[in-house]
């Protein structure tokens, strides 16, 4: 398919169709085109806007807890943008939905209480304390910055708030709780036996007909599974790796001992006030001058810190901001750093983010190694760096010759690497070079198996790449008789001896009904194992579960014991006589069973109740998709 595509490409309609679209990109924009329009919004949720950038946030999350989830087994359909956004969109209206409710409710969080879960959270500590350096650099990497982390995680406080008050608005009368206790507090005496499964297995092996018979009649167990060959080409990481040249590796060392790691480095502590609303500037300095005040009376500066800094992540850890090359903190409080001595406390400094008194706490210096004690390390990434630019060039053409090419002959030529062959491969394979479930799709696919093109280029990870062929499809064929002989006489073997022990079970029910043997007398005249259970409860964890299952699904017994029998898993047979039913009373249970029995029907009705109310919304919301 991709050569007839590529093929088709070069007529002059083709041509034309193309310079059309390219004329449409061109007048309209391909922002329009993309996003349906030039509008601001995707939606609208009473009024309030849903913006592309937030749905696409919301896409982008999804596909990274996706692709964190599923790993290699992912199946690219998953990550289709037009399903992704529409389950993306639905959420972000849910959101807005109940984000809008928590406010008509007028529920908030404070600063101080925000700053509390912040500071606890154990992700953003360093040995039990909070980093603030952690939690820059933890946000960063998730695509936050602080304010955006501080409102995403205020709006998720005030929601928990909501689902919690409408949890705890519903609870469990006392004729709901006596109702359940009577069927979870439920107690039943049982009796049962065991009959093995291996006292049926010594009959004689069944003769030749019976073989073949099964034989025919199960045909499609006896299919050889469908399997591939393939030619295959590897681009790995591994096969661009060169020597490095002697003056490289020294520029890579310059390089190495300039960065920030051999620079002297600060810690600094700061006590941060911002202007608040509705203060005026004589305020706001009389705030300032009153923070200098207590510090030159000696107060200690962590304390002053956490009374007075308006940063609510640092104030709890006494200013704490970490450590800095130069580099972290904005020039202007750079500059004064860089001219404070340890311990001493410098004069306010202005920023974007508001004023600041800063402290350093601590300055070290770190020398660097030597040339001989990095080049291992400094070998290793400059051959990674080369190699990698070679490979994704390599892999660039390879797209283009795999695409064109009627087999891979001529791209390994082109590349100077080999096309190799694969053993048989399944569709379900779990081992071997090829077992990806990415290369599996791409070569049970149609564009391979049955039209013989070449697939396209897989990448594995970002250090390998492969692209396949197929040598010989090998269709599933009926085995022949002899090949599986074996395993039909343990088959018939085994459905032999569960028909008897079918019948030794009826057998056992139907003597026990007629009261000609007890389950102690039959069981002691047969050699089997039996057990009594007296007042088992749905939760009992002594009786096998298949036996407690059977013998909470029969009716109470009315004039006699009820009588049945389970065959499990293993094959035993499990014949159970139940023998009285009682029900279960709300003030037998212990406190402990009353209270959490309370709190599980509360949480179910809360659950339910959440749903409705989220539904209730939904139907009186103005919601419009754009």
């Amino acid at each position: 398919m991709l050569q007839d595509i590529r093929k088709s490409t070069q007529g002059t309609t083709a041509k034309v169709v193309i310079g059309l679209i390219v004329v449409s990109f061109a007048l309209f924009g391909i922002e329009s085109i993309l996003l349906g329009g030039g509008g601001s919004s995707v939606a609208e949720v009473n009024g309030e806007s849903v913006n592309p950038v937030e749905l696409q946030q919301a896409v982008d999350t999804q596909r990274r807890q996706l692709i964190a989830m599923m790993g290699d087994d992912l199946d690219p359909q998953m990550l289709d943008e037009q399903r992704l956004s529409a389950r993306a969109l639905e959420g972000i209206i849910n959101r807005k939905l109940l984000m809008q409710a928590a406010r008509d409710m007028g529920l908030t969080i404070s600063e101080v209480e925000l700053g509390a879960v912040i500071a606890g959270m154990e992700q953003f500590q360093l040995d039990g304390q909070f980093s603030p350096e952690m939690y820059k650099s933890m946000l960063a990497s998730a695509g936050y910055t602080p304010g955006t982390f501080k409102l995403a995680l205020k709006d998720d406080l005030i929601l928990n708030q909501l689902r919690a008050g409408l949890s705890g608005s519903d609870f469990a009368t006392p004729a709901e709780l006596t109702l359940n206790a009577r069927i979870l507090a439920e107690q039943r005496d049982i009796r049962y036996l065991t009959i093995p499964l291996e006292s049926f297995s010594s009959s004689s092996e069944p003769d030749s007909d019976e073989i073949e018979a099964w034989y025919r009649s199960n045909e499609e167990r006896f299919m050889s599974p469908e399997t591939v060959e393939l030619n295959y080409v590897e681009l790995t990481l591994d096969d661009f790796r060169q020597p490095v040249a002697e003056r490289d590796l020294e520029e890579e060392y310059r390089i190495e001992v300039d960065s920030y790691q051999y620079q002297t480095e600060n810690r600094v502590a700061h006590i941060l006030l911002e202007r608040a609303d509705g203060e005026t500037e004589a305020e706001f300095n009389g705030r300032i001058e009153a923070v200098q005040a207590a510090l030159a009376a000696g107060e200690d500066f962590a304390s002053v810190a956490a009374e007075r800094s308006d940063d609510i992540g640092s104030a709890s850890n006494g200013g704490d901001l970490g450590f800095s090359a130069g580099d972290a903190f904005p020039e202007e409080m750079e500059e004064a750093i860089a001219s404070l001595e340890v311990n001493a406390v410098s004069s306010p400094v202005v920023t974007d983010a508001g004023t600041h008194i800063l402290r350093v706490t601590e300055r070290r210096d770190s020398d660097p190694p030597s040339l001989e004690e990095l080049r291992p390390q400094l070998e290793a990434r400059l051959q990674d760096r080369e190699a990698r630019v070679a490979l994704l060039l390599a892999v660039e053409k390879l797209r283009d010759l795999v695409f064109t090419a009627s087999s891979l002959a001529r791209p390994a030529e082109e590349l100077g690497v080999e096309v190799k062959r694969s053993e048989p491969v399944s569709r379900d394979q779990q081992t071997g070079p090829l077992a990806a479930p990415a290369i599996l799709r791409a070569a049970f696919s149609e564009d391979v198996l049955e039209l013989g093109h070449n697939s396209e280029v897989v990448e594995l990870g970002s250090d390998r790449f492969v692209a396949v062929s197929l040598h010989q499809h090998n269709k599933p064929e009926l085995q022949p008789l002899e090949a599986v002989r074996e395993e039909i006489v343990v088959a018939l073997t085994r459905e032999r001896a569960r028909e008897q022990l079918a019948r030794a079970a009826e057998q056992a029910v139907a003597a026990l009904a007629a009261g000609e043997e007890t389950v102690e007398s039959l069981a002691l005249r047969e050699g089997y194992d039996w057990q009594v259970e007296l007042g088992a409860r749905r939760d009992n964890r002594t009786v096998p579960g298949v036996v407690l299952q059977r013998a909470f699904s029969l009716p109470a017994p009315a004039s006699g014991p009820m009588l049945d029998y389970v065959i499990e898993n293993s094959g035993d047979a499990r014949v159970l006589e139940l023998v009285r039913v009682e029900a279960g009373e709300l003030a037998a249970l212990p406190v402990e069973q009353q209270r959490a029995l309370s709190q599980r029907i509360g949480g179910e009705f809360g659950a339910v109740l959440q749903v409705e109310h989220e539904q209730q919304l939904r139907d009186e919301a103005d919601i419009s998709v754009l």
